[in-house]
């Protein structure tokens, strides 16, 4: 017994011995070495976070301009409501195609259908037309008898299906255009199946295209019936709020340009054949095909008030594979388009400025990269080395700002705005791996197109939500008792790593008590990376 207990002794000793050694040669390189290497990237992304700030304070600027200036819609554009001609008849209104892409949306398919259906236009000047790319044979039946059921009221609703989902949305967009009746359209009305325009949708774009012949699409609000389910939809309720109320609203009103958001938008066809149609070289075609328009001398409209009910997606997975392919499919345009637009001759100079730096580059490219890397990596290791400095100003002052900026659009969640950075920061992880992605063309999902899942919450949510918070609550709970799940469907192991880096980075700030005290905040990231990282997140849907 005293023998193994002197070995014992003998390999703590050792281990300690290892230890000493490993920290001494960790005090000797950190202050020549890495200290300085820190530094750099500290100021580095000091100045990423800087390009950041001055892009939210110029769009906050020009959109502040434009409500001083009373400059809307109908002051910068031609628009007269558009009403039957006497001696003419229906035939004066134009001819226009509805597209309703689908694939297996059993929850949702009957409402976008009656929707569209429910379009207040000449009914013999509008033709529906239900894409479905479906997959489950028993979806499409019901699909198949819903299209029917509007047809035998008198509504041109057509059924289309493929052999194949080659090029998944676009391809089948595409194909739909193909059809012989499209040839007599004059535009193209495109809603996602989780979308419900309100009868006077068409009333109210499609004469900004009508007298306005330079205009090649018009792009309407989202409006999310299920914002209230849970904390993390209330957390893209604040994020999309921004992007509609400001980035679309700036785009728009000074360069005739934004993404289109590919769903509740009206195209000229003219201008869609002209740009060269649809294309699924990436992930977001809708972004594709407006970027190639506008290279072509076409100018875009947003209507901020007119909005279109649709559903977030409620289940964390179904937000990953969102996110992974808004973030993976604009870097991977970025990379495409980049000399197209440096040589095209038919956008002016500011504009192509505009595009390539402030459109892809600040927001889609550098946005995303900075968030993970200097709030969750970089901060993080400077505590480890006290050497380096970092100034609060763009620590903490200038990302506060640009937090308020975002929740001043979504003024009812200003109180979660604390859990919506943790939340933003957490999902810059799977936002940068995907951004690296696909501006490297490399990794096996660079082409990923998983069609983000529907639960029907347009159903659940189309009463009163003055119960919502108690439903989120109760929502919470049966998720968190669930029984019924394997641990591969919940956890989620970047997550977890990260949380246990930044949970390392904090204690070991709190024991040396570091100067700026940043282990209040990298224990709050932690605990949020942990919490997303079980999937205690959204609405769980056991497999």
């Amino acid at each position: 017994m005293g023998v193994v207990s002197e070995a014992m002794v003998q390999d703590a000793q050792g281990l300690s011995g290892v230890l000493d050694q490993l920290v001494q040669l960790w005090l000797m390189v950190r202050a020549p070495i890495v200290a300085p290497i820190l530094q750099f990237a500290v100021n580095l992304c000091l100045v990423m976070v800087t390009l950041l700030f001055v892009e939210r304070m110029y769009m906050s600027g020009v959109l502040f301009v434009v409500k001083l200036l009373g400059r809307t819609p109908k002051t910068m554009w031609k628009f007269q409501p558009m009403r039957e001609d006497v001696e003419q008849g229906s035939s004066s209104f134009p001819m226009v195609l509805v597209q309703i892409p689908m694939y297996n949306e059993k929850e949702v398919y009957q409402l976008s259908i009656q929707a569209a259906c429910q379009l207040l236009w000449p009914a013999d000047r509008i033709v529906i037309q239900v894409l479905d790319d479906s997959t489950d044979p028993f979806i499409k039946e019901l699909v198949q008898a819903e299209v029917k059921r509007w047809a035998s009221k008198g509504i041109n609703i057509k059924y289309e299906i493929r052999v194949n989902r080659t090029g998944y949305k676009a391809g089948a967009l595409k194909q739909g255009m193909r059809h012989s009746y499209v040839n007599a359209c004059d535009y193209v009305a495109i809603f996602d199946a989780d979308f419900q325009p309100e009868p006077d949708f068409l009333h109210r774009s499609i004469p900004f295209l009508v007298h306005n012949p330079e205009l090649a699409l018009v792009q309407a609000r989202w409006k999310f019936v299920n914002g209230e389910e849970n904390l993390m939809t209330k957390m893209q309720e604040v994020s999309l709020n921004y992007h509609f109320s400001v980035e679309q609203r700036v785009g728009s009103a000074a360069y005739g340009f934004f993404g289109f958001n590919g769903t509740a938008g009206v195209w000229r066809i003219q201008a869609m054949n002209e740009a060269g149609g649809w294309n699924d070289r990436t992930t977001v075609e809708d972004m594709d095909l407006a970027v190639r328009a506008s290279m072509q001398g076409w100018k875009f409209v947003y209507l901020h008030d007119l909005e279109v009910k649709n559903e977030l997606p409620s289940t964390f997975k179904a937000f990953r594979f969102q996110q992974h392919r808004w973030s993976c499919g604009p870097a991977s345009l970025f990379r495409k388009v980049f000399p197209q637009v440096l040589k095209n001759k038919k956008v002016k100079l500011w504009k192509k400025i505009h595009m390539l730096y402030a459109f892809f580059f600040v927001r889609k490219i550098l946005g995303h990269i900075v968030t993970f890397v200097f709030y969750c990596v970089i901060i993080p290791l400077t505590v480890l080395v006290p050497e380096v400095e970092m100034p609060l100003w763009g620590a903490i002052y200038i990302p506060s700002l640009i937090t308020l900026m975002n929740g001043v659009a979504t003024p009812k969640s200003l109180h979660l705005l604390v859990f919506w950075v943790v939340f933003e920061n957490v999902m810059s992880l799977h936002r940068t791996r995907a951004t690296l992605s696909g501006l490297f063309d490399v990794g096996s999902r660079v082409n990923e197109w998983v069609v983000t899942e529907k639960l029907g919450n347009i159903l659940k949510y189309k009463t009163s939500s003055k119960h919502s918070g108690k439903r989120s609550l109760q929502r919470f709970m049966s998720n968190l008792l669930l029984k019924s799940w394997k641990v591969s469907d919940r956890l989620n192991i970047w997550e977890l790593w990260t949380s246990a880096f930044l949970l390392f980075c904090s204690i070991y700030d709190f024991h040396y008590k570091g100067k700026n005290r940043f282990y209040i905040y990298m224990f709050c990231q932690s605990v949020a990376f942990f919490i997303m990282g079980l999937g205690y997140c959204g609405t769980f849907v056991p497999s």
